[in-house]
């Protein structure tokens, strides 16, 4: 992917994208999604949109769709992730890392309180969870827990789709994705977005 964005990226945040790169991957290791494929696959396919659809060439919000699970997913402290790439990078990875669960707060809880949070996330970050979620629903027939991929369409449409309004691109891709996956809705039915 890299040979494709040398006109869209100065080579000197290429070099910058890649010790991003090179850091998740060392990282999240031998770590694979759901249906199987390597998890690099997917942080990678979050720059692609971003660099290819989008047209983001801001590099702190590259490395941050990069770097984006990896506090979440790793060993990795948010601490180390400033260290090595500054603090815009660290800020914008901390907006879409979702948190433990507090004490007394269940997982759903916590889930919920992140997702509300985003909606006063900066666009950088905004970009970062747009791109990450449409990585992670484009293909959501093939997670092996039906289950799963009903809730996960249903809080998408709920909590991600109208935080894509502000981005016609991204607002215009999940239009289409919500016909697409739409039969993942409970009831079978789906409403158009308005």
């Amino acid at each position: 992917m890299r040979e494709r964005w040398v006109r869209q990226i100065a080579d000197p945040d290429l070099v910058l994208l890649d010790e991003a790169v090179e850091f998740a991957v060392r990282w999240h290791g031998n770590q694979t999604r759901p249906a199987g494929e390597p998890y690099v696959e997917h942080l990678l396919e979050a720059v692609c949109v971003l660099v290819e659809a989008v047209g983001t060439t801001d590099i702190d919000v590259l490395r941050a769709a990069v770097l984006h699970d990896v506090v979440e997913d790793t060993e990795c402290s948010p601490e180390e992730v400033r260290e090595r790439f500054g603090d815009r990078v660290a800020v914008l990875v901390d907006w879409v890392t979702k948190p433990a669960p507090t004490e007394g707060q269940t997982r759903e809880e916590a889930r919920a309180a992140y997702l509300a949070r985003l909606q006063h996330a900066p666009d950088g970050a905004l970009l970062v969870k747009l791109a990450d979620r449409l990585s992670n629903v484009q293909r959501l027939d093939t997670h092996p827990r039906p289950a799963k991929r009903r809730s996960y369409y249903q809080e998408t449409v709920r909590s991600i789709v109208p935080l894509a309004q502000s981005h016609p691109w991204f607002r215009q891709w999940y239009a289409v994705w919500r016909e697409t996956f739409g039969h993942l809705a409970v009831d079978g039915a789906h409403a158009r977005p308005q």
